[in-house]
């Protein structure tokens, strides 16, 4: 049996957890970002606008290029440019190192999220290709890892940056360096697939004949994601970014105190996504989508009332339904539009970042109009939007517009 075979037949274990592994690494690069924000307002004098751009700019620059990445590949592919796009990752945490102002620090932010936006896409496609029939599975296994790399951000400030300042930033390039020699690995295998790649494309093409009503429900059907993914990375942002400034005002805690539940919140998403997959490949992709938003609605209209010890409780319940879906919403939009794998994963995860970018400024923009208490009630409505997964087409429907 060869090799293009072999991807296509059964699941390649240890592929998937070294780009599992290489997808932790790229977004704890990412989170060191957000993690610097205290120790740059006081190395560089920022002000919180500064650190506002930069964000942004991480965001957008990661989000906005993660779909043309994707449709450039999938016409395209490109092995090398995973351990290239970490490269850059690399050069950038350098300059984010030694940066002796405002402007360097944003080029620096540049570079690591063009590093992020060409590893997301490709690292998706790379996780397509090892699941053999658990696309669920290796999908979480891939989403997984960068859930925990943005979980380490509590860790990342408590350890690295505040005892080394800016500074301690330059450890972070060893570990993209170690990231390109896994991924310059997983390159080339990923070089082995090129035929399957083009033999699964012409399949698609030979047997995609659709009537119009067809093609209009999978434009539909994606509309509708894109929706959902919409309000998750809402309520995501509202929670990872703001929440602590709601329990520090609401229960009298620390900023050191208040990380532990955005830690928890984090941890229980990223395990969230993890099971989320195989459930999906034992019970249906849209049925995970549907409970991973309506498990957890009912609990978010408690968590403003459910007290400091609660809130944990709640948090880490709503964070692993909620999260759940996160990988399956990426397989799901795959098999809606075969062939155009890293479009499609560029789209869904690349819009996350976007919408989560979006969703900050104007949540910001909300506290400070209504208070965070108003604006933490008011985002608890979010996850009852999971109810539009009913005019998703169900995983059978799916299959037979394309059997």
């Amino acid at each position: 049996m060869s090799t293009n075979t072999l991807a296509y037949s059964k699941t390649v274990y240890p592929i998937l957890f070294i780009i599992g592994l290489c997808h932790l690494l790229n977004d704890s690069l990412q989170a060191v970002i957000p993690a610097m924000f205290p120790i740059l307002e006081k190395s560089l004098g920022l002000t919180f606008t500064q650190l506002g751009l930069i964000a942004f700019t991480l965001n957008m620059v990661a989000s906005v290029m993660q779909p043309l990445v994707g449709m450039y590949t999938d016409k395209f592919p490109k092995p090398y440019a995973l351990p290239l796009g970490l490269a850059s990752s690399m050069f950038g945490m350098l300059g984010l190192a030694l940066a002796p102002n405002f402007i360097t620090i944003l080029i620096s932010v540049v570079f690591i999220g063009l590093g992020s936006a060409v590893f997301h896409p490709e690292g998706s496609r790379v996780a397509f290709l090892a699941a053999g029939p658990r696309r669920g599975l290796s999908q979480s296994i891939f989403q997984v890892g960068g859930n925990t790399g943005q979980a380490l951000a509590p860790v990342i400030t408590a350890l690295v940056l505040v005892p080394l300042g800016q500074f301690g930033a330059i450890w972070f390039t060893l570990i993209a360096g170690i990231a390109v020699l896994f991924l310059s690995y997983i390159a080339k295998w990923y070089s082995g697939q090129i035929a399957a790649i083009k033999e699964s494309q012409t399949h698609v093409k030979s047997n995609g004949n659709r009537d119009a009503s067809v093609s209009k429900a999978i434009k539909w059907a994606l509309v509708v994601l894109v929706f959902l993914v919409f309000a998750r990375s809402w309520y995501m942002s509202a929670i990872s970014n703001f929440y602590a400034f709601f329990v520090m005002d609401s229960f009298g805690l620390t900023i050191a105190q208040a990380q532990i539940y955005i830690f928890t919140f984090l941890f229980m998403g990223a395990a969230g996504t993890f099971f989320g997959g195989p459930l999906s490949d034992r019970f249906g992709k849209r049925n995970v989508i549907l409970v991973s938003f309506l498990g957890p609605a009912p609990l978010s209209l408690f968590l403003p009332y459910v007290g400091q010890a609660g809130s944990i409780i709640v948090l880490a319940l709503v964070g692993f339904m909620l999260m759940s879906s996160f990988s399956v919403a990426v397989v799901y939009a795959q098999e809606l539009v075969p062939g155009k794998i890293g479009t499609m994963s560029g789209l869904i995860v690349g819009l996350g970042f976007g919408m989560g970018a979006v969703g900050s400024v104007a949540l910001g923009w909300f506290i400070d109009l209504f208070g965070i208490t108003e604006t933490m009630i008011g985002i608890s409505l979010l996850p009852f939007l999971g109810l539009l997964t009913y005019l998703l087409p169900t995983d059978e429907t799916v299959s037979e517009w394309y059997s």
